[in-house]
């Protein structure tokens, strides 16, 4: 099957449960996107902040560019200017960086809080009372160039379904919690991203509003250099 025809496939799917496809486009080549774009899908998730801005240079602007992978406090600035959602955001600094780069923008960057739930020591992310406690921290008030319109978590790389369950559970208590303590009357803080290609089902049937599947659009990832004009150190 094209490109195209997955798309369709997993759109169909989806969206029909009220939920946001990410299509995880990293590795992925230009004409790749753009036959997914011709084929109307708008929304792309990267990992790799230098791959993420050398192809926002070549495709078109109307695309929302996810940024969800682990972000590097020192690359925000060169996302800053376009991207859309910030997946991947796992502690205050990190947060406090991408504020001043959105001000600098003249820009409000939405993001997601990254809680960690898998039992995996590689995952990354917030613990549940370290996410409670950046919320009611006095720096994260000052902060007025971002806003926090959900969480994200990935779920621990197991074929138990059951595990995985209670994982993206565990999550949408999570989210239930914070929003009535913290987003009461934000109707923007609305968000679970949690599901890839292999659990995608079981985080919707668990709350999710956004997952993330890319080698079952685009078949098997084809690994490119990406190459920008900016030094990214």
């Amino acid at each position: 099957m094209s490109i195209a025809d997955n798309l369709k496939q997993y759109k169909s799917e989806v969206e029909s449960d009220g939920v946001k496809l990410i299509v995880v486009s990293k590795t992925q080549s230009i004409e790749s996107i753009q036959e997914a774009y011709n084929a109307g899908q708008r929304i792309f998730g990267e990992n790799q902040v230098q791959e993420m801005v050398d192809k926002q240079s070549q495709l078109p602007a109307d695309i929302e560019w996810h940024l969800i992978g682990h972000l590097q406090s020192n690359k925000v600035k060169y996302i800053a200017p376009f991207v859309k959602l910030i997946h991947g955001v796992d502690s205050l600094k990190l947060l406090q960086e991408i504020d001043k780069q959105a001000a600098k923008n003249k820009r409000v960057i939405d993001c997601l809080l990254q809680i960690y739930i898998a039992d995996e020591d590689t995952k990354f992310g917030l613990g549940f009372d370290e996410a409670i406690e950046l919320l009611r921290s006095e720096e994260y008030a000052r902060l007025q160039n971002v806003r926090i319109v959900g969480v994200m978590g990935i779920a621990t790389n197991t074929k138990n379904e059951k595990q995985i369950a209670i994982e993206f559970n565990e999550l949408k208590v999570l989210f239930d919690g914070l929003k009535l303590s913290f987003f009461r009357k934000d109707d923007y803080f609305k968000e679970i991203s949690s599901g890839m290609s292999a659990d995608y089902k079981i985080a919707i049937e668990e709350g999710s509003t956004m997952v993330r599947i890319g080698s079952a659009i685009f078949g098997k990832r084809v690994i490119k250099h990406f190459k920008t004009d900016i030094s990214i150190n």
